[in-house]
Order: C-alpha cells, then sequence, then structure tokens
C-alpha cells in the first residue's frame, strides 16, 4: 500500500507555467539546463526514489538506530543506498561544479529533493546536510581548505553536520558555550557538548566534516563572539586521507516520535584533550557563516513538508479508491469506495489544494535563487534575492504547518486504520511533525518575518512583492472565467497590506503586541503568496485550454484546484488579518490566566 510515485505532471506544469524553466536555462550559467535534460532527470530522480529509497522507509521506521559503544549502527539498506546515491552522482546535482558537482539550478534541485525526501526523509536528511554546509566554505574558507575538503564532500566520501544546538542555549545561540582554544600551530582545541545533532555520527562515509559554533575564551560576549570551526571525525594525513580517529564522540542518540531512521545524536567534544578543529573564515563571524547554512536548511525544511505531504495524500487516495464502506449520501449506493462520498472528497480536495499551493510557491522561491545567482540585470537579480530573504521564514514555517496538516488529514481519510501503524500512514505523520520546529519554530520563524526582514526595512519588500501581486490580479481580471478569483485575490492583498501597516505603525511602540500577532501574520502571508502561485496556474491552465490540449483533464483539474483554494482558503485571510490587529489581547493578558 505504501509504495510511492513522484507527481510528474505538477511538477512539470509548476516549472514551465509559474517558474519559466525556459527562462532559467537562458541564464548565464545556467546554459546545461535544458528542459528536455531536467525532464529526463526527474524521471530518474522518481526511479531512484520509488526503486531505492520508498522500500526502505519503514526499515528505518521500524528499526531505527542505535549505539553500540561508540559506534552508531543505522537501519538495514543504508550503506548501500548511500553508496548508490553517490555512485550515481546525485548528490553533486546543484553543487559548484569547481569542486566536482554538476551546477545544475536549485529549480530543479526542489523538484528532485522533494521526490527524496517523499521517498525516505530520514536517510535524506544526511545527503541534505551537505548542500548548506558546501555553500558556507565556499563563501569563508580559505583557499587550501576548500581544496581539501570540498571535493571530498561534494563527492559524497566524507558527510557533514552542522553542530550548533547546547543543552543549555536551545535556539538562542548567544547562549553557546562550547570553547575553543587556540593551540597556537593554526588549529584549535575544542570542548563541549552539541546536542540534536543530525546524522551528528555514523560509519556510512569514510570522514565526516563538523561544522561547530564555538567562542574563543576571550571573544565578546553573545553572538558577536561566536566562531565556526571545521572539527573532522577523522583528522587528515598528509595524502589527504583519513587518519587518526578526533575527540569528537556521541554519548547518546535521541529517542524521538520520528525520523527513526535518522540518527540524532548528542556530541562531546574534546573529552580526551581536545577535539583539534580549524577556524572557518574570520573569527567571530560564526553566526554569519551559519546563517549560510540556516538559509539553505531552512529552504530544505519548507521542502520536507511538500514531500511528507504529497506521499501522505498518496496513501489516502489509495485508499480510498480502495475502501468499501457505507451507503452514499447523494445516489444511495452501497459498496462504493469512500472516495465517492462527499465528505471524504472534500478531505481529499483539501489535500490536493494545499499541496499544489505548496508545490508552486516553493519551486516559485527555488527560480528565485536562480535568477539573484545567475540574472545579469542586476536590479531584478537583487529584487529575486530580497524576496527569498523576505519569505524564507514563510516558506519554512508555512510549508510545514500546511503540510503536517496535510498528514493529519490522511489519518482522517483513513478512519480508525489510520491510527494503527501497520498501514504505515502514522508514520508521515510522525515524520513531519518535527519539521515545525527545525531550523527554528514556526514562532521563531514569524518573528524573523516581522522584525528582521519587514519592520527592519520599514516594509519596503514587502511592498514590492504586494504589487507584483496586484499586476496578477489584473491579468485575472481580464480572464471573465477566472474574474471571481481576481476579486477574491485583490481582497486578499488589501487584508495583507492593512496588516503589515498595522505591525509597522506598532512595531517600537507595542512590540509586545507585534510579537503575538507574528504567526497569524505569517499564516496570513503564507495564504496571500499562495493563493497568488494558484491564480497564476489558473490563468496558465485556462489559456491553454483555449487551444486543443492533449491534457485537458488535467488543466480542468488545475482549475478545480483553484475554485476550491479560492472557496475554502482564501476567506481564512481575513480572519488572520483580524487576529493580527487584535494581537494586544495576548500582550494584555495577565499569568494567571494561564492557570487553570
Amino acid at each position: 500500500m505504501d509504495t510511492y510515485g513522484a507527481p510528474l505532471r505538477d511538477m512539470r506544469f509548476i516549472l514551465d507555467k509559474l517558474v519559466g524553466i525556459d527562462a532559467i536555462a537562458a541564464l548565464p550559467g545556467c546554459e546545461e539546463a535544458d528542459p528536455e535534460l531536467i525532464y529526463s532527470i526527474l524521471e530518474e530522480a522518481d526511479k531512484f526514489a520509488a526503486g531505492v529509497l520508498a522500500p526502505l522507509n519503514k526499515v528505518g521506521d521500524a528499526q531505527g538506530c542505535r549505539l553500540e559503544g561508540e559506534q552508531v549502527v543505522v537501519p538495514d539498506g543504508w550503506q548501500d543506498a548511500w553508496d548508490q546515491f553517490v555512485a550515481s552522482g546525485w548528490l553533486g546535482l546543484s553543487l559548484p561544479v569547481e569542486y566536482g558537482g554538476q551546477g545544475l539550478p536549485k529549480a530543479l534541485w526542489a523538484p528532485v529533493w522533494e521526490m527524496w525526501f517523499s521517498a525516505n526523509l530520514a536517510f535524506t536528511m544526511l545527503p541534505q546536510l551537505t548542500l548548506g554546509q558546501t555553500e558556507a566554505l565556499e563563501m569563508a574558507a580559505d583557499p587550501a581548505m576548500k581544496a581539501l575538503y570540498l571535493p571530498k564532500i561534494v563527492s559524497g566520501e566524507w558527510a557533514c553536520n552542522m553542530s550548533l544546538t547546547e543543552p543549555q542555549a536551545g535556539s538562542d545561540l548567544a547562549a553557546v558555550r562550547m570553547r575553543a582554544e587556540d593551540a597556537g600551530d593554526g588549529s584549535y582545541r575544542l570542548f563541549g557538548q552539541k546536542i540534536f545533532i543530525s546524522y551528528g555520527d555514523h560509519e556510512l562515509a569514510d570522514n565526516i566534516v563538523h561544522l561547530v559554533l564555538a567562542r574563543l575564551p576571550d571573544a565578546p560576549p553573545g553572538i558577536k563572539g561566536i566562531s565556526l570551526f571545521l572539527v573532522p571525525k577523522y583528522l587528515i594525513n598528509e595524502d589527504g586521507s583519513p587518519g587518526t580517529r578526533n575527540d569528537v564522540r556521541a554519548v547518546s542518540l535521541e529517542h524521538k516520535m520520528g525520523i527513526h531512521g535518522s540518527p540524532t545524536c548528542t556530541l562531546a567534544y574534546g573529552d580526551q584533550g581536545g577535539a583539534v578543529g580549524y577556524l572557518v573564515g574570520e573569527l567571530n563571524r560564526g553566526i554569519e557563516y551559519m546563517f549560510v547554512m540556516m538559509n539553505d536548511a531552512r529552504f530544505g525544511v519548507s521542502v520536507h513538508g511538500v514531500g511528507l505531504a504529497e506521499r501522505a495524500y498518496q496513501m489516502a487516495l489509495r485508499y480510498a479508491n480502495e475502501r468499501v464502506q457505507g451507503r452514499n449520501a447523494v445516489s444511495g449506493e452501497v459498496g462504493q469506495p469512500i472516495v465517492r462520498h462527499a465528505d471524504v472528497k472534500r478531505q481529499l480536495l483539501s489535500m490536493r489544494t494545499r499541496l499544489f499551493a505548496m508545490r508552486a510557491l516553493v519551486y516559485t522561491a527555488a527560480g528565485w535563487f536562480d535568477r539573484a545567482k545567475h540574472n545579469p540585470d542586476a536590479a531584478f537579480a537583487d529584487r529575486c534575492r530580497r524576496y527569498i530573504d523576505l519569505l524564507m521564514p514563510v516558506l519554512k514555517a508555512w510549508n510545514t504547518e500546511t503540510g503536517n496538516i496535510v498528514c493529519d488529514d490522511a489519518i482522517q481519510v483513513f478512519g480508525g486504520m489510520g491510527f494503527v501503524e501497520e498501514t504505515g500512514v502514522a508514520q508521515h505523520y510522525r515524520d513531519s511533525r518535527v519539521t515545525r520546529i527545525y531550523e527554528g519554530t514556526t514562532g521563531i520563524q514569524a518573528n524573523d518575518l516581522v522584525g528582521r526582514k519587514i519592520l527592519r526595512e520599514n516594509g519596503a519588500t514587502l511592498r514590492e512583492l504586494i504589487a507584483d501581486i496586484r499586476t496578477e490580479v489584473l491579468a485575472l481580471a481580464e480572464v471573465p472565467a477566472l474574474a471571481k478569483h481576481a476579486q477574491a485575490l485583490s481582497g486578499n492583498v488589501g487584508d495583507l497590506e492593512r496588516a503589515a501597516e498595522f505591525l509597522l505603525a506598532n512595531g517600537k511602540s507595542q512590540p509586545g503586541t507585534v510579537q503575538a500577532a507574528a504567526v497569524p501574520f505569517m499564516h496570513l502571508s503564507g495564504l496571500v503568496c499562495a493563493g497568488w502561485r494558484v491564480a497564476q496556474a489558473a490563468r496558465a491552465a485556462q489559456a491553454e485550454l483555449a487551444g486543443t490540449p492533449a491534457n485537458g483533464d488535467y488543466l480542468h483539474g488545475v482549475l478545480a484546484i483553484a475554485d476550491f483554494w479560492f472557496a475554502s482558503y482564501a476567506p481564512q485571510v481575513r480572519a488572520y488579518a483580524e487576529t493580527v490587529s487584535a494581537s494586544a489581547c495576548v500582550a494584555a493578558a495577565p499569568e494567571s490566566a494561564l492557570i487553570a
């Protein structure tokens, strides 16, 4: 029952009509991204996801990981899958050519990695860690460090992780206590503990590169005194091969609600004299470099939300078409699958619509990455970069919140069988729940959106984005069949604008109210931006239907998705906007209100 096949028609439609993959392929440095090549890569990635990764998903969930002495043991099949992944060159798909990667656009990265996250999130978290670490090293490391480490990382010979969080610090990285001492020979010795480190240790690769936040004894307090260090699991011999074991070890594994196949470690550094580490970039700029990794990780986690929701939806749809139960309230028929019951159909259409909107939004952002990096029009590239910065917390928080809802709805379609682990659908809900926490909780993302992105620049980039959405409203209004959607989207944009002006007006005088309004504002922003992408998809489908397309059934389905979106989700925008403007009640509530 729990098989997987990539939604290739959705992927291609969104890449063609919303992202503009042809235009991206025409950018300098993207010439290899011919659409035909991209579609052939998507088909091959689908085969790898369905044939290699998906069959291991339940294995990883059932077996989990274990610590035997000082060795972390991963589930059966993980080593073979990793070896195939590396040998097939999948790891280097979007990584720099000069270090052995293929340098293909992020617009291709997003659908390919969505497939792998759908098929087996616990496994795919390992290669995902390579992406942000490569970017951080490429930006900050000196030439010798790049030459030594990046080819091995990009090839998959060596693995990576982010070693950031500590027991007393959590998300407050200003409280990091990991100590680094200058050894006087160009290296440092690190002492302390890190927790919640995904793939903190394993034997899948020949070496592991830990990127570690730490501070020197005389460093300034807070985040201004944190530096980034590279700590290899095995010290490197003169010939570049792994040598003796460094002083860093996994001392425990977390017992988690989900993603059991991913070892989440507590790492001890320096218990036997000091873990040898090397400074990345300059002293006291570690947080700056960390955000390079963090931004890439946040984007990846937004794709987690899509991938897991897709897997859960496929299971729910298959079950609803096979499960026979009850009498149809409309036709009176018995012996029919439950997909014909109106409420089950509503649930499935709700899931499908949310999925389409999430995918459209995140692929659009992937296209912005490519345009920001490669477009020769400096002003346009800068706008794309600012759109990414503005919406990154929305992508991460709204996609994961929505993806978790879709996984929850899948259990509801199964009814009581969804609560039984043997059916498999509960795993996707359990696996998806952590995505709302990874790389900063929803509240942290929302406060980043409001405080660091909107208030700091007085709403300038948001106003540009709103102007772009209003342009879509005008184009939509020119299509008679979609005029009602234009009206709904126009109302949504107005609500977004008014809510933003409320935040801007109260940001300095009522910071508590603004922080209390941040999460509702994030949901509002996600709904409006996703609605924008759904509207453009409907307009593209309507235009294509004016001819005699071979995929007419699919295009009518896209229009039905837009109908459902604007009937069911667009009205929620007004409620979130009103919640934003009424958030003073949270700041004013006494602590006694929290006590029963």
